[in-house]
């Protein structure tokens, strides 16, 4: 044990103080990795006009969450944390694959980014995306 000046045990500057993630961070953390994995369509609500109106409602200010988060839910603890997730597959697509390319992507996101264990990531698959349906979701403009 090291002494310190004043006669106490010296402690390490990286262990004074505390640090809390929110459920946001991690919620945000995870659809950006899950939206990385091929054969994931969208996430959130399975239905078209759903997902129509929900991109209706953050164009809003003060509407929905904001699309990096939608179809995400995360309860975050103090040294652990859970995800739900919500996705729309492409057709074609090995199911158990995406869901399984998934998991292991968001649990190495998060617990890369914020050092929480990730003890279950649940999958929800809401809809397939076929391929002869319209993208009810238009990329934003680049410029106002």
């Amino acid at each position: 044990m090291t002494e310190s000046a004043s006669g106490g045990a010296a402690r390490d500057p990286a262990d004074r103080g505390r640090t809390t993630i929110s459920d946001g961070v991690v919620e945000k953390i995870a659809g950006l990795a899950a939206r990385e994995v091929e054969g994931v369509h969208a996430m959130g609500s399975g239905s078209g006009l759903s997902r129509t109106f929900g991109a209706v409602r953050e164009r809003v200010p003060g509407g929905a969450k904001s699309s990096v988060t939608r179809g995400v839910k995360a309860e975050v603890g103090e040294v652990q944390t859970a995800l739900d997730l919500e996705i729309v597959v492409d057709y074609g697509v090995s199911i158990r694959d995406v869901a399984r390319a998934v998991r292991l992507n968001v649990i190495s996101a998060v617990e890369r980014m914020t050092g929480l264990e990730v003890v279950e990531v649940n999958i929800a698959v809401s809809d397939v995306k076929l391929p002869d349906e319209p993208d009810e979701e238009q990329p934003e403009p680049r410029l106002q």
